[in-house]
Order: C-alpha cells, then structure tokens, then sequence
C-alpha cells in the first residue's frame, strides 16, 4: 500500500473521540476538496509503499487495540482488504474513515462516512479545472447506502454556513433506515477560532433535530499538524 503516515495519537472525530489509536494514512483521492486538512494525500500526495506486514508491524509497537485506517481515500488504496483482513486477524478495533465513494466490503468495525457537501467544490482553486469531476464523484449514495445497509456506520458532514442544512437533510431523505444519532455535524475549519464560531450555531441544530455534534478533538488539542 502507498502509505503517507503511520502513527499514534486519539480519535479526534466521531462516536469514539477521545479514544487511544493507531492511524494509517493511505495517500490517493479521487476528490479535490477546497478545505482540505491533508492535502498531501490528495491535491499533492505523498507516500511510501509499504507492505501489510510492514504496517502490521509498527501498529504492534503502539499501545492500543483501535485502528483508525484513513487517507485520502482508503477504499481506493490498494492492499485494503488485506490489511483490514490482518487487523481483524490480529483483533484490533477497526474504524475506516472514508467519503463513501467506494463500497468495498472489508472488515470494519465501524465506517465513519463523511459525504461531501457542495462546500467542498474546489470552483477557485487550480482555476476551477477540478470542479466538474470533483462534484461528478463526492456523492456515490448507492456505495453510502451500501454500508448503511451492512455496517455499524456514522454519516459525518461537514458544515460550513447554515444554508449547507438543506444540503444535509436532502442527502438523509435519499437514504433508507438512518438512524439521525448517527448523523454527525462537524465544523469546518483548520484554526480553533473557526471551530469555535460554526460550533456555537451548529450545535442548536443538533439539538433541534437530535444529530449529534461532532467537534474536532485533535485540532484544539494540536493544532491542524500531520502525525496527530
């Protein structure tokens, strides 16, 4: 797998936030958001190819029994469905975090989707030449319904102005049996004063509509940084 990072910290996002564990970053996305916090696996990515034993291996060396497998894009990345074979073969708690572009069905413990809003369109940047195939692809709802359907699964969206809310509740309507406790609201933004500002109007309508506010744990604990 082309791997951009292996390391140890806590989830930052999500249901398990706060939780002790090991990441493996693949590097590969078939998306181009503007606001994107790991543009070193997208816009411009990096890596190593590593082998499954090889990552199988420094995950050993962390002190935790959870395994956030993220990217880029991980369902994309190949080798997948051997490491998340070897994970659950050596009984590590597997979280996948992907944009649900992709189904693939692959040993998970639970899927953490985040489908991309209309806010993550890149019309600016590069002069716009991502924007056409960026929005053809951010939403897949049969590979989104597919892990729905199959996996203990949470729907993360990042919201960024009040009008996204529409967004948001049309995506839902699209999709059959979601659950709205696993529908998860997260600011955007890479800087705590961002964070801090959408998260004070965002967290009323969760309250409204009984999603659940999702902060980001790691960015007001480290700063928006690789390796955390």
């Amino acid at each position: 797998m082309k791997i951009a990072d292996v390391f140890f910290s806590i989830q930052g996002e999500g249901r398990l936030s706060g939780v002790p564990s090991a990441f493996v970053r693949s590097t590969g996305c078939p998306l181009r958001c503007v606001w994107c916090d790991s543009e070193y696996t997208s816009w411009h990515p990096r890596g190593e190819n590593w082998t499954i034993e090889q990552i199988l291996s420094r995950l050993s060396d962390f002190p935790t029994r959870h395994v956030v497998v993220t990217g880029g894009e991980p369902m994309i990345a190949s080798g997948i469905e051997e490491l998340c074979a070897g994970l659950r073969a050596r009984d590590y708690h597997i979280t996948i975090e992907t944009a649900a572009v992709v189904f693939k069905e692959v040993a998970c413990d639970l899927v953490s989707m985040s489908p991309k809003l209309s806010n993550s369109t890149p019309h600016r940047r590069e002069g716009g030449r991502w924007a056409e195939r960026h929005d053809r692809q951010r939403l897949r709802f049969e590979a989104i319904q597919a892990f729905v359907d199959r996996c203990d699964y949470q729907l993360k969206f990042v919201v960024e102005r009040p009008e996204d809310l529409e967004e948001v509740r049309s995506a839902i309507e699209r999709l059959r049996g979601v659950d709205p406790t696993r529908v998860l609201l997260m600011p955007q933004g890479i800087r705590r004063e961002d964070l801090d500002e959408r998260g004070a109007w965002l967290v009323e309508v969760c309250k409204q509509h009984g999603f659940r506010y999702c902060p980001r744990l790691h960015i007001e604990l480290y700063g928006n940084r690789r390796g955390v």
